[in-house]
Parts: structure tokens; sequence; C-alpha cells
């Protein structure tokens, strides 16, 4: 890039930042319109290369309807409300877990995508799905897809809300014994850290460690996990041991 193009991208960056329109910018600087469009495109691609993971835009964000069902969801009254299934558990709502999915925005016209299984009653975040680009409008379909195993369409909440619901179920389960699954780590960089302020979420079945074994889990092992971290009597569980 020449000293003038650099220059001249400087120009548009702080009439971007002024909230200049294309249109408007291309009449200041004598450009054509195609040519203004194109540098703002280039303008945000850098401003969006220098931003980390978890600040780049929040496209999207879903989480599967019943969600809450059991959790003491006293202090967050608002995200229960939004829960339709919420306090009527359903078979097709998968009570007990949370699957989330978010979107950010990756450059002008691509998304990154990365999901999270997370037990809420016990094991906290059971699977993690790689980042994956894509373009925006592949988002219409990956969605369903993604919630295809539940009755029920997603939810659409904000990102402080799935940052509070995985963080604070990993931290629940590391409290009974139970990391969280490999590679969330890596996954946690998209997702951000939840904020100091957010509302408490009451994790576990009715107030207690709930165990339902899952087809990859060693059962015995977790449930002398339970025995020795809870205590006889302080969790319930539904497993063949």
């Amino acid at each position: 890039m020449t000293t003038h193009d650099e220059q001249l991208l400087a120009r548009v960056r702080e009439m971007r930042e002024r909230g200049s329109a294309p249109k408007q910018i291309a009449k200041a600087l004598g450009l054509r319109p195609a040519q203004a469009t194109a540098l703002v495109r280039r303008v945000a691609e850098v401003a969006l290369a220098n931003l980390t993971p978890d600040e780049r835009p929040v496209v999207g964000c879903w989480v599967n309807a019943g969600w809450s069902a059991g959790l003491d969801m006293a202090e967050a009254p608002d995200w229960a409300a939004a829960d339709p299934f919420g306090q009527e558990p359903d078979p097709g709502t998968g009570g007990g877990f949370a699957q989330i999915l978010l979107a950010r925005q990756e450059r002008a016209s691509r998304v990154t995508v990365i999901g999270f299984l997370v037990d809420v009653y016990c094991l906290g975040v059971k699977n993690v799905t790689d980042p994956e680009v894509m373009g925006s409008g592949s988002l219409t379909t990956y969605v369903p897809t993604y919630y295809s195993a539940f009755d029920h369409r997603p939810l659409p909440i904000g990102v402080e809300q799935a940052q509070t619901i995985v963080h604070d179920a990993a931290a629940y389960a590391r409290g009974l014994g139970f990391e969280p699954a490999g590679g969330f780590a890596d996954a946690a960089v998209h997702l951000g850290a939840p904020p100091g302020d957010r509302p408490v979420i009451g994790f576990g079945r009715d107030g207690k460690p709930f165990y339902f074994s899952g087809p990859y889990d060693n059962p015995r092992q977790v449930v002398q996990t339970l025995e020795r971290t809870c205590g006889p009597g302080n969790y319930d569980y539904v497993a063949h041991l």
C-alpha cells in the first residue's frame, strides 16, 4: 500500500468514526461511490482484524427453549420469563441442558460460529464445537440444523446471558469435581467473560445436583465423585452402574 493509499484510508476511517455515509465520503474526497464503498469495507475489515475474538460484534446468540427448567431463577427473572417452557418441563425442551450457539462477525460477509452443550444440573460444559467460519447468509439454515434435536425453536438471547450460563455452569460443575470438556478454554476466547454484575442462576435440579447418564459418560465414576464432593443424600442420579 502506497503512502497516498494509507492517507486516503486514514481519511475514510476518520470520516466513518464521525458517522459519514459512503456517499458523503465519496463526495468529500472526490471518489466514485464504488471506490468509497470499497474503502469503507476495507476500514471495517482492518478494524475487525485488530479486535480479539470476544470483542467482535455479535451477529446472533441462541439457547434452546426449556433450558431453565428446574433451575433457581429467582435472581434472573427476566431470563426466566423469556423461556416459555422454563416452568413447564417438557420432554421436547431438553430440560437439564442448555445448548448455546454464538455467531460473531468475522469479516464483512462472514461470521464465526461456536457452540456449547451445557449440563446445567451437574456436569457443566459437556461439549464445544470448534469455531467455524461461514457466510452470513448460511446462519439461516445452520441455526435450525444445530437445534434439530429439539421440538421447539431456539430462543434468541444476549451474549451476556450466554456467557453467564456457560461460565457459571462450568464453575458449578468444578465445585462438584467435574472439569469442562476439552477445548473449552479455546472456545471461551470467542465467548468472552461474563459481566461482574450478572444475575445469579441457581444450577442443579431443584437445588441439588442431578446426574442423568449420557452415552459417553462413565456413570460409576461420576456417582463416586458426587458421593465424595456432595455426600450421601445430597444429590440425585439416574444411571446404570
